[in-house]
């Protein structure tokens, strides 16, 4: 028997081994986890038992999730995708439920051996209908989707599951109560999460922006986490001595900091401890599974792995179908989300916690599940390929889409291609129409393309990031390639294509700062437009202009930046207010350093400091009222301002050089 050290030292150095394993493999995290708690569990080998310690880490696990799920609630997303989310996604989770249910009544009448409840029916329904959220964004992701039509459809339907998670973690606790006491349970559950949820909503909402305000102006990091976390587990403990669950107090307060102005900030520093406590909680889930009883009865698992996904495929694609969606766009959907998903075995947890269903079906259900989540990869990956087999009609939709766009721009020669067509690509359309320069824009908003192109706009629907619509869209006639929305990850993957296609037409990608310039210089750009650079700059020079400086004078200024790829704009002073906007604390900052007396760069020159391996560069020194012209032989004295440019951790680096 472990003791809690010994068994957590067990579980991070598994989790380790795991993810690494599942990382060279390219496969998510999770089902690292996933895996090496069915290797280490008691039915296996035998290393690590479901100990009180082990339920604390899960327990944890699943408030830091709820957490972060609040913490991306924006209500103003939902208002804008409310079709999909309210209406494709409810409607997905309840037909799921209700097609458990019915699935469950069919069996107990033909096997009343089997006893399953219609409550047992409710729960397992509630635990299919979820989808794994980390899989499928990160997929779509990784293949640039996520602004396509059937990318913002699972978008829409994996937003409502995490919605209906929050009455079902309510409901399901309760369906075990014995029958004449449910609709009293069920009403007295409501009854205090209305009353919980009011005060911490409407009381928690006035004073939580008050009480951040005054933890921020302590400026310090290590005061900000701990109330945080404060936040996050008062809040949990709040709603479980209500009778309610930890992970919709965990939910609440997600919800109440997504308001305020450090949402962003508070996402990165609470990120680490919940990818490990989750981890950890897929561990124990994994632990859960008896290998045994699986292989005996491997054709009833294979069974609940096939019917499962199929029907779920099916349904997702029919309700796509009838909200409107193309074949392929339906297909799409329904492959990406008919996998079980991590908040299935949240609530495959309660529902084995209020003994709804038996042992022996819950250990089935819990392997199937983990079977659907690790071919998942491999289905979404192949989607494409699944749809051109199946949907008669796509490639004809697809040959049709192409056959636009190069109809389009059969008889121009030397246009511009626009990748993108929102406000920047519209701004730019405007500009080479009127200078009578050709150009032909791709963009994946089909409402934005429809509108467009009625008003007489040379855009298409296509993906700048597909081969096929490059080709289309006359790469190789045209005199330059501009990409107009700010996405590296999809700037580098056209950039990689253009360089295969057309290697010498020049390609100018927007940014939206300085942290990716170097990146995507060296994948190819022959311009990088960081707009918050191009801002500043437009900024400064109508105030120079205002205060009388010669315009030549201001545009030969404006163009030495440009000219020398705003070196000498990058990095800048940050203040309290800048840590939400840059949360990885990538972005290029200045900071000065006063040397004291004991510093141990006084007398020294400044190439002897070697800063440049740290990553940091001298921009200014300060002496008295003076700022000195800096060369690598500037011998710096005690008293002396010395302003650095680099990442925080270089920076924060270099200081410590100068000082130590």
């Amino acid at each position: 028997m472990f003791s809690g050290l010994e068994l957590t030292l067990l579980l991070l150095g598994s989790a380790v081994l795991g993810v690494v394993a599942f990382r060279m493999m390219h496969l998510p995290p999770m089902l690292g986890y996933l895996a090496v708690g069915i290797l280490i569990g008691p039915h296996a080998l035998g290393l690590a038992e479901n100990s009180k310690t082990t339920e604390t880490l899960a327990e944890f696990g699943v408030v830091f999730l709820m957490f972060s799920i609040g913490l991306e609630f924006s209500l103003s997303q939902l208002m804008a995708m409310r079709r999909i989310v309210f209406g494709l996604g409810m409607a997905q989770v309840v037909l799921t439920i209700v097609a458990t249910m019915l699935f469950g009544w069919l069996l107990a009448t033909q096997l009343p051996g089997l006893k399953i409840t219609w409550q047992a029916s409710f729960a397992l329904g509630g635990a299919l209908a979820m989808s794994s959220t980390a899989i499928v964004v990160k997929m779509l992701t990784e293949r640039l989707e996520l602004e396509s039509q059937h990318g913002r459809k699972i978008i829409g339907i994996l937003l409502f599951q995490d919605l209906a998670v929050v009455p079902l973690l309510i409901l399901i606790p309760s369906l075990g109560k014995p029958p004449e006491e449910l609709a009293e349970t069920l009403a007295w559950a409501g009854v205090k999460a209305v009353i919980v949820l009011v005060l911490l909503l409407f009381i928690g909402q006035k004073i939580m922006r008050t009480w951040f305000t005054i933890v921020v102006k302590r400026r310090s990091q290590e005061l900000f986490m701990l109330n945080l976390l404060l936040i996050t587990l008062g809040a949990a403990w709040i709603t479980e001595h209500a009778g309610l669950s930890l992970a919709l107090g965990a939910f609440v307060a997600g919800m109440l900091i997504s308001e305020t102005q450090y949402k962003h900030q508070v996402e990165e520093d609470i990120k680490p401890f919940r990818d490990v406590l989750l981890g950890l909680f897929f561990i124990t889930v994994g632990m859960l599974l008896n290998i045994g009883l699986v292989l005996e009865n491997w054709w009833l698992v294979l069974l609940l792995l096939v019917l499962p996904v199929l029907l779920k495929f099916a349904l997702i694609a029919v309700l796509a179908k009838l909200f409107g969606a193309s074949d392929g766009v339906s297909m799409r959907t329904g492959l990406a989300l008919a996998q079980a998903g991590e908040f299935g075995f949240v609530l495959l947890n309660l529902t084995s916690g209020a003994r709804l269903i038996d042992d022996f079906i819950i250990q089935l259900v819990l392997a199937s599940m983990v079977l659907s989540m690790l071919v998942a990869p491999f289905i979404i990956s192949k989607s494409d390929h699944i749809v051109m087999k199946v949907s008669s009609n796509e490639w004809m939709m697809q040959s049709l889409q192409l056959t636009q766009i190069a109809s389009r721009t059969m008889s121009t020669q030397k246009h511009v291609i626009i990748a993108g067509f929102g406000r920047s690509g519209q701004t730019l359309a405007t500009l080479l129409t009127e200078e009578k320069v050709a150009y032909q824009a791709l963009d994946l908003d089909p409402e934005r393309v429809q509108e467009a192109q009625a008003a007489g706009a040379h855009v298409s629907y296509g993906d700048a990031a597909r081969r096929e619509s490059l080709v289309a869209a006359g790469i190789y006639r045209a005199s330059a390639l501009v990409i107009t929305y700010a996405s590296t990850a999809s700037a580098i993957k056209v950039l990689h294509l253009v360089h295969e296609l057309a290697p010498t037409l020049p390609v100018i990608v927007r940014s939206y700062d300085d942290t990716d310039l170097d990146v995507l210089k060296k994948a190819g750009a022959a311009e990088v437009v960081p707009e918050s650079l191009e801002g500043s700059l437009m900024l400064a020079s109508h105030a120079l202009v205002m205060m009388g400086v010669p315009l030549r004078r201001v545009v030969h200024r404006v163009q030495s930046a440009r000219d020398e790829r705003y070196a000498s704009l990058r990095g800048y002073f940050h203040g309290t207010n800048d840590a939400s906007d840059d949360p990885e604390h990538l972005f290029v900052r200045l900071h000065s350093v006063i040397l004291r007396e004991d510093a141990a760069s006084v007398g020294k020159r400044i190439d002897q400091l070697e800063l440049a391996e740290l990553g940091a560069d001298v921009t200014t020194v300060r002496r008295g009222k003076e700022r000195l012209d800096v060369t690598p032989h500037t011998q710096l004295e005690v008293g002396d301002v010395v302003v650095l440019r680099g990442s925080a951790e270089a920076v924060n680096r270099a200081e410590e050089r100068l000082r130590h």
